[in-house]
This record gives structure tokens, sequence and C-alpha cells, in this order.
């Protein structure tokens, strides 16, 4: 029986088409709810980037963010890992000498770096992120603790920083840009360690997701969904391939599994 279901945002709840969640979703989520199954947010993204969701906020029981760095319940923190300072400075003079543009994700705030035309696109238009108008001061981040680096890197650029970088987790969900995370830590940890706090078995989990950084706890979960938006490589690692996240995907693999 499932207990728990697990959703990513961009391109899982929210449409790259209509950069609104889905009523269909909504409507799943409520259902679930109203059947006792708690729901999670499992994103890439930072806290202070949670935006958009406000249709599915009251039905949210907790959050995995920064792919599995932090984690919490309510007020209660599950888990907070945050970059060894070393790697994190390596990676940012990295960026730094190649002028490519890089989020800093503290435990608190965040802090951009060498902001672009090609950032502004991807993440104020094609993401429609409303909470970037003031990043804190780097020093302000670092001070707090880095739980996330998020550096606009070719391959070739990702092979070489992370030469420098060898302790730390790399996901990559856009072709545009790579998260970095610490050694070990990603969606599947997140789940894990949600699942235990919880008191639930990862079997009673679900997980749906349609980007790189998915595959991890689309392995993990008891069962992993992959959106009929996902690329083939995210599909086969799934459990079950719903439709698409704009023909009602996550409403009909609910059904399908019997959870509503």
């Amino acid at each position: 029986m499932i207990k728990a279901l697990f959703f990513d945002i961009d391109g899982t709840l929210i449409s790259f088409k209509t950069h609104t969640v889905p009523e269909s979703t909504v409507q799943a989520i409520r259902m679930a709810k109203e059947r006792g199954v708690k729901v999670f947010i499992s994103t890439g993204r930072p806290l202070p980037l949670i935006c958009g969701l406000d249709a599915v906020l009251p039905y949210v029981d907790g959050y995995v963010t920064t792919n599995g760095a932090y984690n919490f319940v309510g007020d209660e923190t599950v888990t907070c890992d945050t970059i060894a300072p070393e790697e994190v400075k390596r990676i940012i003079d990295y960026s730094m000498q190649f002028g490519v543009p890089c989020l800093v994700d503290g435990t608190k705030s965040i802090a951009l770096l060498n902001e672009n035309e090609q950032f502004d696109y991807i993440f104020r238009k094609l993401l429609r992120i409303t909470t970037l108008e003031h990043p804190a001061p780097l020093e302000d981040v670092l001070a707090e603790g880095v739980l996330q680096l998020t550096p606009f890197f070719t391959q070739e650029q990702e092979d070489e920083a992370m030469a420098l970088a060898k302790g730390c987790t790399i996901g990559r969900w856009h072709p545009e840009f790579v998260d970095i995370t610490a050694g070990g830590i990603d969606k599947a940890l997140g789940l894990q360690k949600m699942a235990d706090y919880l008191g639930l078995k990862i079997e009673e989990t679900m997980a749906f997701g349609d980007g790189g950084n998915d595959i991890p706890i689309l392995v993990k979960a008891g069962i992993g969904v992959a959106m009929g938006n996902a690329g083939d490589e995210i599909k086969q690692k799934a459990d079950y391939v719903t439709t698409h996240i704009d023909e009602d995907g996550i409403y009909n693999a609910l059904r399908h599994f019997n959870v509503i």
C-alpha cells in the first residue's frame, strides 16, 4: 500500500507549457490526501527558489530539496548536508575563471555569480522562478554553509571541475547546467531519510519525475513513475511510464495504481 508520494517540480508538477500545476494534478493530490496518503516535494531547487506551487501547497507534508541535501517536515529538519568548504571554493574559483553563471545555495539564502542572458532566459523565462531578485552576498552564503552549487558547465567543463572536487555528487537535469551536492547526496538518499523519519517502508513510497536528477529516486522508491515527457533514459529506469504532464500524467498514474 502506498503511503507517501514524492513529486519533482519542473516538468512533473509544473508544466513547461503552461507554467502552472495542471488541474488534474491538483485534483489527484487532493484525493490522495483525503485517503491519508502523505505528499512530499522532491526537487533540485533550493527552498528560496520553490515557487508556483500555490495550488498544491495546502496538501504538502514535507520537502526533499536541493537534490536531497536539505529535507524537512514543517519546522523539523530531517537532514542538512553541506559541501566541504574547500570543494565549494574550487568549484566557485573554476566558475569565476571562465565567467560561468553559478547559483550558490546556502542553508538560508542564495548567491548568484556571473548572471548573463542564458541564465536569465532559463531561470526567469523558462522556469518562471520569481524569487531571484535579491540574492545574498556570496560571503554570507559561504558563512551559512553551501548545500548545492548550480554552475552552467559544458560537459568538458563539468569533467574538469569535478576532477577538482572528487568528493562531490553531480547531476544534470537540464543540458545547460549541473547541480553539485556533497558526496553521496541525491534524491534517493532524501527519500530514504524521509521514510526513516516517518517510519515508512520504502515499498510504501511512490516517486514521480522527468529529469536526470530524478533517476536515483525513481529507482529507490517502491514505485518509480516517469512522466510521459521524460527522456528515454529516465523512462528506462522507471517502474512505470505515465502520460505527459499536460495529458493528466500524475492523475492517470495514481488511478492506475489505485492510490486514488
